[in-house]
């Protein structure tokens, strides 16, 4: 390989490294600067259940954040959306909105301002779902609660599925997997606004 080609793919990668900076930096702003005006709802999306139906740290960071959300009085109901892990544990302890239903009623959130989407496997199915359920009950705004690398695709995904009206807030936890999942929303982002793909 010649200098030159050298030089050319240094150039390169000293590009793409400079993009990738740049965009891990545009998501993780966006991501951390909430909207608490008073909104219709609030959707706080799944992630991981530890066995004996116990949120994750990071899910019950999200789910603490939507019932600050609440107590404010900023909205009507809180929207829990989550899958049933595969391979789940017996018991139906995989079951994400399950838990973060249970969570939010030891915590004095009356069901009736609870609503279960136990189909949000995925950021555009919460998207879809949540969609659904704001057009049943006649709302038009909603909160989109979950980790901050999380809250811009999310916010995506609701408007790519009609919701015109979407803010967010991200949950007060940091991990330093958090970092490494920023790079795979600077791709996810762009992937969704273009189509969401079956992997994503």
């Amino acid at each position: 390989m010649t200098n030159a080609w050298k030089r050319a793919l240094a150039w390169i990668a000293a590009a793409a490294g400079a993009a990738m900076l740049s965009g891990c930096a545009a998501i993780a702003w966006a991501g951390c600067q909430d909207d608490l005006r008073p909104a219709d709802a609030a959707v706080i999306l799944g992630n991981r259940v530890y066995p004996g139906q116990r949120p994750s740290p990071a899910l019950a960071a999200r789910l603490d954040e939507g019932l600050a959300i609440w107590r404010a009085g900023k909205v009507r109901a809180l929207i829990v959306s989550g899958g049933v892990e595969a391979g789940g544990v017996l018991g139906g302890e995989g079951d994400e909105a399950r838990v973060m239903r249970a969570y939010l009623l030891a915590r004095g959130v009356p069901g009736s301002a609870i609503i279960a989407d136990p189909f949000g496997d995925n950021t555009e199915l919460t998207g879809r779902n949540t969609a659904t359920i704001l057009r049943a009950h006649g709302w038009r705004s909603v909160i989109a609660v979950s980790q901050f690398y999380h809250v811009p695709r999310t916010r995506l995904a609701l408007r790519r599925a009609g919701v015109t009206d979407v803010r967010g807030a991200h949950a007060r936890y940091l991990t330093w997997g958090d970092f490494i999942a920023l790079p795979r929303e600077v791709v996810a982002y762009p992937v969704y606004w273009l189509g969401r793909p079956a992997w994503l």
